[in-house]
């Protein structure tokens, strides 16, 4: 089977690019990515050479571009966005441009060129603050709360309309917050795991009692795998993790298991819009599919701690000045401006 991939250079791309070169020797990919910010060819350096692997550099919402690589494709896997969400708050334009122009491009090319199987990659931060206690299934009313979610949401739901209107061979896929190796700094795990073994501040939302649902990318990876090669079209799945742990809670592991002392912890200024509680059921996954999530939290934080210790390379590779000036405006403001505000507070009686 011929895939054609977007962002297969970013994060979760190229670990299931890794993954099903890997797990069956029918497998071809052409990957096709823009190498933004966050795109790294370093992080498929173990396939480079491999004569199943191609890359094409391109833009998603440049059809031409497009159709050319994707022709010829028995499955196109489109994971290719903006995903960061305070990017989002900041830059809305280009979630909107990326996650909602570039997944039309890619339906319609693939339209064109009758693919037989469109696996769309999507995340559990559709379904918005899901509420104390519960989880959200795939029937779940969707609710997003920033311009990454929205248009996360709004691409869904066209390939919803694409299902319905032109019977098109699609298949949505919502995954919880991934974590482990070649995952890009800014993101909560390695910037908590990268700071912590470097004696730095790790930088926690409000009052870090945010609850997410993690899921270790190897599972998540497999779980991708059941859909593309058993799910059924026009489905939505939710993959999610077992579990729900809280922010204050998932920094005070990562100290734990890196040695380093609860004293690094330092609260910043909430992001807006923040939602509370992101968590999923996976059930419908799980009967159909037979899929479940293998590696425990504490595991999956042992083993990508230890491949950060080890890929330090890596690691200098990708803070480059924009990663950089992107964590000072981030965190380091955010602190600052909590300080301040906590120093002008009167005291309390």
């Amino acid at each position: 089977m011929k895939l054609f991939i977007t962002g297969g250079a970013g994060f979760i791309g190229s670990n299931f690019i890794r993954h099903l070169l890997g797990r069956a020797p029918d497998y071809s990919v052409v990957n096709y990515d823009a190498l933004t910010y966050a795109g790294n060819l370093a992080n498929l350096e173990a396939v480079t050479g491999d004569s199943r692997y191609s890359f094409c550099k391109g833009d998603i919402c440049d059809a031409r571009a497009v159709e050319r690589a994707m022709a010829g494709c028995d499955a196109a896997v489109h994971f290719a966005a903006e995903s960061h969400v305070d990017r989002s708050i900041y830059e809305p334009g280009a979630a909107v441009r990326t996650n909602v122009t570039g997944t039309f491009t890619l339906l319609e090319s693939a339209r064109k060129l009758r693919i037989p199987r469109f696996v769309h990659i999507s995340t559990d931060e559709v379904y918005g603050d899901v509420g104390a206690g519960k989880f959200a299934d795939e029937t779940w009313v969707l609710a997003p709360s920033s311009p990454y979610s929205a248009t996360k949401a709004g691409a869904d739901l066209l390939v919803g309309s694409y299902v319905r209107s032109f019977q098109f061979p699609a298949i949505v896929t919502r995954t919880s917050n991934n974590y482990g190796p070649y995952q890009f700094p800014e993101k909560l795990v390695p910037l908590l795991i990268s700071n912590a073994l470097e004696d730095k501040a790790l930088p926690i939302y409000g009052d870090g009692k945010q609850e997410r649902t993690w899921l270790h990318v190897e599972d998540h990876c497999r779980g991708l795998a059941a859909v593309l090669e058993r799910g059924r079209l026009g489905e939505t799945y939710n993959i999610s993790g077992a579990d729900v742990t809280e922010n204050m809670a998932l920094a005070r592991a990562i100290l734990g298991v890196c040695g380093k002392s609860e004293s690094l912890i330092e609260h910043v200024a909430d992001r807006p819009g923040h939602d509370r509680r992101y968590a999923t059921s996976s059930r419908k996954i799980e009967t159909e599919l037979g899929w479940k999530p293998e590696i425990s939290l504490h595991e999956g934080l042992r083993q990508t701690i230890e491949w950060y210790r080890n890929n330090s390379k890596w690691l200098a590779g990708v803070r480059d000045g924009r990663y950089r000036s992107y964590y000072q405006k981030n965190y380091e403001n955010r602190a600052a401006s909590l300080n301040s505000a906590t120093e002008s507070k009167p005291p309390a009686n």
